[in-house]
């Protein structure tokens, strides 16, 4: 796609550091469109212990965002025949619970719309430890995505990370790989993302990773949350803020998936949540005019992470945040300064 010659984001700067000294946002904020970054900065500390700085290539833990990149993985497999979204996954997991598995679809999963309970976060609330579990994906399928469903596949929608669980043991059985080596042969090496990947355990394994904090002041409270390797899709992948901004260029340019494939990514299967396939399509008005948006928002911890893009016309707005902020702020700047990109 290719976009006509449009003015910098003038006002961008003075919004942010607006927003920065009234609201004390410790964070990176990134405004572009199609593959032009108008605007980049970083505001506060990586590590308040070192007092690290952050900037546009400190990568952060993505939350909920990893759902999406998982959806793109799985769209790439369907793209070569290798999995089917309507096809029963007892096809693909003989092993699983037969009543459920010739009911359940990889749509069905991909779009919390299985009816499977979330045992997975119940178990975590239960006891944290759960978190650092060192177990294979089929035990963890056994233990936390293979209960009774809750309603009939289809019916109704019921944000499960569970669902995630199945997608990520349908994946490796299906191709014979790791997830992380499918994250990183379809998206992170082609696109030439230089500081995102996946990670599980600790986050703060990875090198030059922000630390997550409950807040900074008046004294530094980290708030690290570990994610284990069996909730990799729901949540281990990470990434800093140019590259979401190469991903994003990358992905609606036609880099990663065909266009059957993005318009089935895309499109919305529950309309109430705008939920599509592992992440969520809105239209919202900027400029005097409605465009679709691509809406991901991410947590985990002390993260936030929130990525905008105009589908029709490729603005892009990237916020990060390592310090627990208010996700309702974050979202009234990203849509001021969206604004302001088209003035």
């Amino acid at each position: 796609m290719t976009f006509p010659a449009w003015a910098d984001c003038g006002d961008c700067a003075a919004i942010v550091r607006r927003f920065v000294a009234e609201e004390g946002f410790n964070g990176v904020v990134l405004v572009g469109r199609g593959s032009h970054v108008d605007y980049s900065a970083g505001f506060g500390v990586a590590d308040a212990a070192t007092d690290r700085a952050l900037t546009a290539d400190t990568p952060f833990e993505s939350g909920s965002i990893s759902k999406w990149i998982a959806a793109i993985v799985v769209m790439r497999l369907v793209q070569q025949g290798q999995l089917a979204l309507d096809e029963p996954i007892s096809t693909y997991l003989p092993d699983y619970r037969r009543d459920n598995g010739d009911k359940l679809t990889l749509r069905n999963l991909m779009t919390h719309a299985s009816g499977l309970p979330n045992d997975m976060d119940d178990a975590i609330k239960r006891d944290p430890a759960t978190r650092t579990l060192s177990i294979d994906q089929a035990e963890a399928v056994r233990r936390f995505a293979s209960g009774d469903l809750r309603f009939e596949p289809g019916t109704e929608w019921d944000y499960s990370h569970s669902n995630w669980l199945l997608v990520k043991a349908i994946v490796e059985r299906t191709t014979g790989r790791d997830y992380a080596s499918l994250v990183d042969g379809y998206i992170v090496r082609p696109l030439a993302m230089r500081h995102s990947g996946t990670f599980s355990g600790p986050s703060l394994a990875v090198p030059g990773m922000a630390h997550g904090y409950r807040k900074l002041t008046p004294q530094a409270e980290p708030l690290d949350k570990p994610s284990p390797n069996f909730m990799m899709l729901a949540g281990g992948f990470y990434a800093s803020a140019n590259d979401l901004f190469t991903l994003a260029n990358g992905l609606f340019s036609g880099k990663v998936l065909s266009p059957e494939s993005m318009r089935i990514l895309m499109t919305v299967e529950r309309p109430a949540q705008h939920y599509a396939l592992g992440g969520r399509t809105k239209t919202l008005s900027f400029g005097g005019k409605e465009h679709p948006v691509a809406w991901e928002y991410g947590s985990n911890g002390g993260f936030r992470m929130l990525v905008w893009r105009t589908i029709d016309d490729g603005h892009t707005v990237i916020l990060m945040n390592n310090t627990s902020f208010d996700h309702m702020k974050i979202g009234g700047l990203a849509t001021a300064l969206m604004e302001a990109s088209y003035r």
